[in-house]
């Protein structure tokens, strides 16, 4: 069995896994009890009642939050010619056509975030399989297929985040790093917050009990604090 070191143990004794908290009670609390050498994210877990057998019930956008994620995205693009000189000096990091397509084939993922113009949606088609696990499938209805590149790259960059359930219903989502201030941590928790209950579509309206069931934050490797929404509305 894995030790536990004396600062956990203290932390451990600071917080009531079995409270729900006031957002910024657990703001708070995560903040203050840090016990790692590294710049910790703030994530959330919000638990839906879908049914994720069902297309229809499952839920993906994409986010602006407020005070960005405080990460580093790498945007790529995906065009040619005006479009290609436009991302660049947008300041996407990565930009081409058949040549980024056969990177990606290669398995060369380096970047978050991918953008792509209609024209090149054949050729994007074909990555499917690569992109997809991956959650780095441009989308129309997420904005990253788009002639506007760019709005695209700089929303990405500025801390736009896309979102999607998993097969449990759960969304997971970084919102921050611990270096924020409290009020900035609270500020993008409440946006994604009424972003995914602003998600519901008309199957999940016929859900029975609440669309969403329970909203948890943590730090990266600390326990998650479940929390009341009511001050989030």
């Amino acid at each position: 069995m894995k030790k536990v070191s004396k600062k956990r143990k203290v932390i451990n004794q600071k917080m009531n896994l079995s409270k729900k908290y006031d957002p910024k009670e657990a703001i708070k609390l995560i903040k203050d009890n840090s016990y790692v050498n590294f710049n910790e994210s703030l994530d959330i877990a919000i638990k839906l009642s879908i049914d994720t057998s069902k297309t229809d019930q499952n839920i993906r956008g994409v986010i602006n939050l407020p005070h960005g994620t405080g990460k580093k995205i790498r945007v790529a693009v995906m065009a040619k010619d005006e479009k290609a000189k436009e991302a660049k000096e947008a300041g996407a990091d990565i930009v081409g056509d058949n040549d980024l397509s056969e990177n990606i084939q290669k398995g060369n993922l380096d970047f978050d975030f991918l953008i792509a113009t209609p024209d090149m949606m054949p050729t994007i088609g074909k990555l499917g399989k690569i992109l997809g696990p991956k959650g780095l499938m441009p989308n129309p209805k997420l904005g990253s297929v788009t002639q506007d590149i760019t709005i695209a790259v700089k929303s990405a960059k500025s801390g736009q985040i896309q979102y999607r359930n998993d097969k449990s219903g759960i969304v997971h989502a970084g919102i921050g790093k611990l270096t924020f201030k409290e009020e900035d941590l609270f500020e993008n928790l409440k946006v994604f917050y009424n972003a995914i209950l602003k998600n519901k579509s008309e199957t999940t309206k016929k859900t029975k009990g609440s669309f969403i069931k329970k909203v948890s934050i943590a730090s990266t490797m600390g326990f998650g604090l479940e929390i009341n929404v009511g001050s989030l509305l």
